[in-house]
């Protein structure tokens, strides 16, 4: 068979995108390998969802990040939202870049989060930001139910970050979080910290990231003898970008601290029966690990069709699984969303589907502050 010059060019690059295909598809069974081992090591535990206090510290307020399915740890470019998400991914070419996010979530809840970072020499990157949410106007009334006014209920945490490099490849980073919680006439004050690693080939296509999240605990709690625990969560995360083809692809393991994330109706006493011959109904204990181990995974894929311009889809099985309606399970679980860059500014838009009955709708603005003032 005689090939032509571009028959042959076509046939490479074919090979090439294969090859970068295969290698993710490689480091993606050596991360679920890491994951089978402390989960088959643990005892298994119900999914213990409402147990925590500060739970809006998990909220996703990256537009890129919610489209990608809600949580990434693994990226590294020069985006100041990932560092929010682990803080060794802070790096020198996020020095003097501002962001600022909105979130419409959902009624009339709204959050966001604003940063700013810079670079010292010899002690490595910083970076401070305000995380916020408002939970809107609530009805005040007394026990008899009578109407006495309004009130309202916010948190806030403030991001204290820092990172440095260890060698070439890894690099390690801190986030500390003070948080302060209004409920009405309730104040709670708390302190939390995250604390990150980061792995970085030397061609920059492959990253990999390890963050134990929101770690502490109440310093003064909303009633002196109800001390509560805060949301603590572990991830593992690898990001993969092809070398001859705009894809980077994501796959994130979050809380790996839960072996078991099915949700168990408490109600429910016993197995459940078959309605045609009223027998109790057998587990299939491949598919139920099966369903345990897919609740821990995030998948993502941007696409960069031109330099500056991103197109970017998540899945979220766990989302999905808890989420959505039998009958009608549409696109729960899904994200997606797209960035560009106009001048100097980055915009960016998410939106992540949670329920038939809506979804979150998040916008990003970056920029280089350096470019407006030269000094920084």
């Amino acid at each position: 068979m005689k090939i032509n010059r571009v028959n042959y060019r076509s046939y490479c690059g074919y090979r090439s995108i294969r090859t970068d295909v295969m290698q993710f598809m490689n480091r993606f069974q050596i991360t679920i390998l890491f994951m089978l081992v402390p989960l088959s090591a643990l005892q298994i535990y119900a999914q213990p969802g409402g147990y925590y206090t500060y739970a809006f510290m998990n909220l996703t307020n990256s537009a890129r990040v919610a489209s990608l399915g809600g949580k990434v740890v693994s990226v590294w470019d020069d985006d100041l939202n990932l560092p929010f998400h682990n803080p060794s991914l802070l790096n020198d070419s996020m020095s003097g870049h501002l962001v600022i996010n909105y979130i419409n979530y959902f009624s009339d809840i709204n959050y966001g989060y604003v940063s700013c970072s810079g670079n010292y020499e010899n002690i490595g990157n910083f970076a401070a930001g305000l995380h916020y949410i408002n939970y809107g106007k609530f009805t005040a009334a007394d026990r008899t139910g009578i109407v006495t006014g309004e009130f309202t209920a916010s948190e806030y945490a403030l991001n204290l970050i820092w990172s440095r490099s260890i060698d070439s490849l890894f690099r390690i980073g801190v986030n500390i979080k003070p948080v302060y919680s209004v409920l009405e006439s309730y104040q709670s004050v708390g302190l939390l910290a995250d604390a990150g690693i980061t792995y970085v080939n030397r061609k920059g296509l492959f990253s990999a990231g390890l963050v134990f999240r929101n770690f502490g605990t109440q310093l003064k709690a909303y009633h002196d003898s109800n001390r509560e625990p805060v949301p603590f969560e572990i991830l593992l995360g690898i990001s993969q970008k092809l070398e001859h083809a705009p894809f980077r692809f994501f796959v994130t393991a979050h809380n790996l601290q839960k072996p078991d994330m099915r949700y168990q109706d408490r109600e429910k006493s016993g197995r459940e029966l078959d309605p045609v011959s009223g027998e109790a109904i057998q587990e299939n204990r491949l598919e139920a690990f099966g369903d345990g181990l897919m609740r821990h995974m995030i998948f993502g894929v941007e696409l960069i069709p031109l330099k500056h311009f991103y197109l970017r889809a998540g899945y979220n099985y766990q989302r999905r699984k808890e989420m959505m309606i039998s009958t009608n399970v549409a696109m729960v679980g899904f994200s997606w969303g797209f960035g560009l860059k106009i001048s100097r500014f980055h915009i960016s838009y998410g939106r992540a589907a949670y329920h038939l009955a809506g979804a979150s709708n998040h916008f990003s603005l970056s920029t280089d502050l350096s470019t407006f003032l030269p000094s920084l």
